[in-house]
């Protein structure tokens, strides 16, 4: 009976724990929306973090994207050879980039990147009693800290998956005439052919909403850490894994939204 009170009492604490962190994080999202609305903004921290965020994300993001569209060459090649179907694997490549892979891969390798900064630099700063000396100084901490960071993901991600697009349909493209024997021209029809606006605008809006759970997540960590270098281990591993998982989860949504039939 005793063992059973104690599992009962487990799950309620665990549930407990898991409707005050979503609660919590609900209210750090209104606090970061009713800063977006009141001016004047910190446009230094913002330039600085268009810059992290986009500029020096490009080099890992493009690498990503151009090996996934090679690989995804080969194997659509392999597969769609056993039933004589090679001439659809631009058409694969150039959708499956600019729907799925490009913003999801961009997204995950974004929040390895930018979500554990975030949420170490953050950490460090509440660890270290800087956030408590902004709020002594009357600077509001999510309008210095939190703002720039959200508003940098939400616009620049959209930017660096439509440049992974380009990067990895070309790295198909490479593939399919260099290794394959694919002619450029008729390879560069097809993917014109099929691929709609519609396509990469579906990408853009994944990016969009996937730069804000990066962004959100990240700076929610690192404001609540718990005090010593232990927390800023845990607040950074908890950002990662916690974006990557919500990307995963939103991806889905927004694929059953965009292109329900």
């Amino acid at each position: 009976m005793t063992t059973l009170t104690h599992f009962i009492a487990s799950i309620g604490r665990m549930t407990l724990l898991f409707f005050a962190s979503t609660g919590r994080l609900a209210l750090f999202k209104w606090q970061v929306m009713r800063q977006l609305f009141n001016p004047p903004y910190p446009w230094g921290q913002l330039g600085h973090q268009i810059m992290n965020i986009g500029y020096l994300s490009l080099p890992v993001v493009g690498l990503t994207a151009l090996f996934s569209g090679m690989v995804l060459a080969l194997q659509s090649y392999t597969g769609f050879s056993r039933f004589s179907a090679e001439g659809a694997i631009a058409t694969v490549v150039a959708l499956s980039m600019t729907r799925e892979l490009g913003p999801v891969l961009g997204g995950l390798m974004v929040a390895g990147r930018i979500g554990a900064s975030m949420a170490a630099e953050i950490a460090t700063m509440r660890v270290t009693e800087q956030i408590d000396a902004l709020t002594m100084l009357s600077a509001n901490p999510i309008k210095y800290l939190v703002l720039p960071r959200v508003v940098a993901g939400i616009t620049m991600l959209p930017f660096l998956v439509l440049i992974a697009d380009i990067i990895g349909i070309f790295g198909g493209y490479l593939v399919s005439t260099v290794k394959l024997g694919f002619s450029p021209g008729v390879y560069l029809a097809q993917t014109f052919q099929h691929l709609k606006s519609s396509d990469i605008i579906s990408g853009l809006i994944k990016a969009s909403v996937f730069g804000a759970i990066i962004s959100i997540m990240g700076c929610y960590m690192g404001f609540y850490a718990k005090r010593g270098a232990q927390g800023v281990g845990a607040a950074t591993t908890n950002a990662v894994v916690s974006a990557s998982i919500l990307i995963l989860i939103a991806n889905y949504l927004l694929t059953s939204l965009i292109f329900d039939t």
